[in-house]
C-alpha cells in the first residue's frame, strides 16, 4: 500500500529530453519502479511518485540527476540508471558517501566514484603510497586504480605507469600458448589495456607504450627492479605467492604509489599454495602508511545480476563453512 506521494516537475519542459529520460517504452522509469519499489506516473514534465517516503525521495533525486544528464546526452542508457540507483542506495545507507573532491580527470574521461567504498578507495590512493583494494568483481578496484594512475601521469606527478599481473589465470597452462613469456601473458593483461584506451585514447596509449611511459608486464619481470616516481598497479594479486607479493612490495621506490587489487574468493593457484594477497592482508593490516579498502557486493557497478551472483556465492560459502 502506498505510504506517501510526491509531485515533481522537471524543468525546462523539453519533450526530447523527457523522452530520453523515460527511455524507450518507459524502460528507465520501469527500472526505477522495480529497483526502488515505487510507483511513477507522469504527464508531460509533471511526475507523481508513490511509495515509502524514503524511497520516493530517492527516486525524485535520481530523476532530477538523470534529467540534468539529458542536457548533454541524447539517450540515458539503463547502465546509467543503474549507477544512479546504486549511488542513491549508498547515500541512504551512509552519511559519509559524498564523493566531493574525489573525481578523477583523465585525458578522455571524467570519472566519479559511485559508492562510499569507492570514494574512500580513491581518497586512500591519493594519500597513501601503498594501497590494497580487495573485493568481488565489478566493484571498480582496477578501473579506479588505472584512472588514478592516468591522472597522475597526465598531471606529471609520476614519470610512468606500470601495470602488472601474475601469470596465473583460471587454471590455464601458459606453456601451451605460443610465443615468449610477454606474448603468453598479453591476453591476460587485456583488461588493463582496455581501461587505458578509454582514458587516454588508442593512439596516445600506443605512443606512451613506445616511449616506455606506460609499461604492462607480468609480475616475473619486476624482480631486481627498484621503481621510483612510478604509479604501479598489481592486478589479480590473489594469484601471487607470498614470496612474489613480498618481492613486489619491496620494489617500491621514492615518489611512487602502488595499488594492489584482488579478489580472495577467486584464487587460481595450485592446490595447497597460499595466496600472497591473503597473507599480506594479515601481515600489513596495522602498518602505518598502508591503506586497505574492502569492497562488498553492494559496491558492484556492473549489471544488477552481478551483485546477486556475488551474494549467492557468499551465502553458499558461508553455509558450507557452518556445516564443516
Amino acid at each position: 500500500m502506498t505510504e506517501a506521494s510526491l509531485q515533481l516537475q522537471l524543468e525546462p519542459a523539453d519533450p526530447v529530453r523527457l523522452m530520453a529520460l523515460c527511455g524507450q517504452f518507459d524502460e528507465n522509469l520501469k527500472l526505477l519502479e522495480q529497483r526502488l519499489a515505487v510507483d511513477i506516473s507522469y504527464r508531460g514534465h509533471a511526475f507523481k511518485l508513490g511509495g515509502s517516503q524514503r524511497q520516493i525521495n530517492a527516486a525524485a533525486e535520481i530523476l532530477r540527476h538523470l534529467y540534468r544528464e539529458t542536457e548533454a546526452d541524447k539517450a540515458i542508457p539503463k547502465e546509467m540508471v543503474h549507477l544512479f540507483i546504486r549511488e542513491s542506495e549508498a547515500e541512504a545507507d551512509d552519511d559519509d558517501r559524498s564523493s566531493a573532491g574525489t573525481s578523477i580527470r583523465t585525458p578522455k574521461l571524467h570519472i566519479k566514484p559511485r559508492s562510499g567504498n569507492q570514494t574512500r578507495y580513491v581518497k586512500a590512493i591519493l594519500n597513501h603510497d601503498i594501497n590494497f583494494g580487495v573485493g568481488p568483481a565489478g566493484t571498480g578496484k582496477t578501473y579506479l586504480a588505472v584512472a588514478c594512475a592516468a591522472q597522475a601521469l597526465a598531471d606529471d606527478r609520476v614519470k610512468r605507469i606500470l601495470l602488472v599481473r601474475p601469470a596465473v589465470e583460471a587454471g590455464e597452462k601458459l606453456g601451451f600458448l605460443p610465443g615468449d613469456l610477454a606474448q603468453k601473458v598479453d591476453p591476460y593483461l587485456r583488461p588493463l589495456y582496455d581501461a587505458l584506451y578509454e582514458m587516454f585514447g588508442f593512439e596516445q596509449v600506443t605512443r606512451l607504450l613506445e616511449k616506455g611511459l606506460i609499461e604492462i608486464a607480468p609480475l616475473a619481470f619486476m624482480r631486481g627492479r627498484t621503481l621510483n616516481n612510478s604509479f604501479i598497479i598489481l592486478d589479480e594479486s590473489q594469484n601471487t605467492t607470498p614470496e612474489q607479493m613480498k618481492m613486489f612490495l619491496t620494489r617500491i621506490g621514492f615518489g611512487s604509489t602502488a595499488v594492489i587489487t584482488g579478489d580472495t574468493t577467486q584464487i587460481d593457484l595450485g592446490k595447497g599454495m597460499p595466496s600472497g594477497l591473503v597473507q599480506s592482508l594479515r601481515v600489513l593490516e596495522k602498518v602505518t602508511g598502508i591503506s586497505i579498502t574492502h569492497f562488498k557486493s553492494k559496491d558492484v557497478v556492473r549489471h544488477p545480476l552481478v551483485q546477486r551472483i556475488v551474494d549467492a556465492y557468499e551465502a553458499f560459502n558461508d553455509a558450507n563453512e557452518r556445516r564443516n
